[in-house]
């Protein structure tokens, strides 16, 4: 398993629409990646004040290949252009480590 969390990091003009990131963007991922070898996306609304993550999306892929499938797919693009219809924030992606 290959996992990415990507973070929403909070500042203090931020906004972050908690809604339709789960009813809208998070099923999005969905369709476009499982196919691709997504096993899970899982969203967490951590405590945003004043140094904190409005949102962290623990995306777990079942291998290093499904992730760079996802991460090359031509609807990838379509994700990465739905992030604006949620929040002013840059996602910042980050790669877990397998032990």
């Amino acid at each position: 398993m290959t996992t990415i969390f990507v973070t929403y990091p909070s500042t203090g003009d931020a906004t972050f629409d908690q809604s339709y990131y789960v009813s809208h963007h998070i099923p999005l991922v969905n369709k476009t990646w499982l196919p691709l070898g997504l096993a899970s996306a899982t969203a967490f609304f951590p405590n945003p004040a004043p140094n904190g993550d409005f949102a962290i999306c623990e995306c777990v892929f079942k291998d290093d290949n499904a992730l760079q499938a996802a991460l090359e797919a031509p609807d990838t693009a379509i994700i990465m252009e739905d992030v604006k219809n949620f929040t002013s924030i840059a996602p910042v992606i980050i790669k877990g480590v397998s032990l």
